[in-house]
């Protein structure tokens, strides 16, 4: 893949132009925008996740508009980390991505094909922006405990974030990572949970609040389709781990995703498929790039 990244910059500093990117007015516009290229890409590739990446747009869109990172000097030496720990949303996280200007959206369209570096799970050496190669439900969560405790450890101040499922959170390697966390006070981790009910095809996790403040979390349950307030709770820091219960429906913008999750899980639509989920989602005039 070929890195838009041309200029060579000071790992110590933050690009100037950086702090103005994707803000104010054009949120609701930009998370549309991303929906109908998500839809776009999962036409051309016959892979997507759909209903899970529909969930998860506007906190990943919360997310890099609101922690310390720089795509137009991706190792930047300050930057805060985001782990993708729902690795199986990986075209959301691309999509949010190429919004921001890591990449240009142009290259998505190799997402899932033969040799592509956009595979349908993230590899970190291969994208700009990615921190971590994920995918093996309830890993990720565990890479950022560490994270955070290799920040304390260099007396950084840089920040770990991640995002989990409630379908990965039946993962028993999720539980240990969140008790590891909360034993080593580690307040520069904030764990945001999807709460799409991806859980109840499995082990059902009533009051997914309570658990973590069993664990001694600091909880906040909030709309995880408002990026304003994910995005206050982002910038908050906590006495110790704090937790998002981002409460999200699956499928969000596309009535058809929302009305038949399960026969969307993993599926993509055909053309006249496609023509509808655009109308459903207000973008049945466009299926261009931005």
């Amino acid at each position: 893949m070929k890195n838009i990244i041309t200029k060579k910059h000071d790992a110590n500093k933050l690009s100037s132009d950086v702090a103005d990117i994707m803000r104010g007015d054009g949120i609701v516009s930009a998370c549309r925008d991303i929906r109908k290229n998500i839809l776009r890409i999962a036409k051309l590739s016959g892979h997507g996740h759909i209903p899970t990446c529909f969930s998860v747009i506007e906190i990943l869109y919360a997310i890099y508009g609101s922690i310390k990172h720089d795509p137009l000097n991706v190792g930047w030496e300050k930057r805060d980390i985001f782990v993708l720990s729902k690795g199986h949303a990986a075209l959301a996280h691309y999509a949010v991505l190429a919004q921001f200007g890591y990449f240009d959206w142009k290259e998505l369209d190799s997402f899932g094909s033969f040799m592509s570096d956009f595979g349908c799970h993230a590899d970190r050496l291969k994208i700009p922006g990615i921190e971590a190669s994920t995918g093996s439900l309830g890993h990720g969560i565990g890479l950022a405990v560490g994270i955070a405790l290799a920040f304390r450890i260099s007396k950084s101040e840089r920040r770990a974030f991640t995002l989990i499922g409630d379908g990965e959170s039946n993962e028993g390697s999720v539980w240990e990572a969140v008790l590891v966390a909360e034993n080593l006070k580690l307040n520069n981790l904030t764990i945001i949970y999807d709460n799409n009910m991806s859980h109840s095809r499995g082990l059902q996790i009533r009051n997914p609040s309570e658990h973590f403040r069993g664990f001694g979390c600091e909880v906040v349950e909030l709309n995880g389709h408002d990026i304003d307030a994910i995005s206050t709770e982002i910038k908050k820091r906590a006495d110790t781990v704090k937790v998002i219960v981002a409460n999200t429906i699956k499928g969000c913008g596309c009535r058809t995703f929302v009305e038949n999750q399960y026969e969307w899980h993993r599926r993509s639509p055909d053309a006249e498929e496609l023509s509808c989920l655009l109308e459903e989602i207000g973008c049945e005039d466009s299926l261009k790039r931005p």
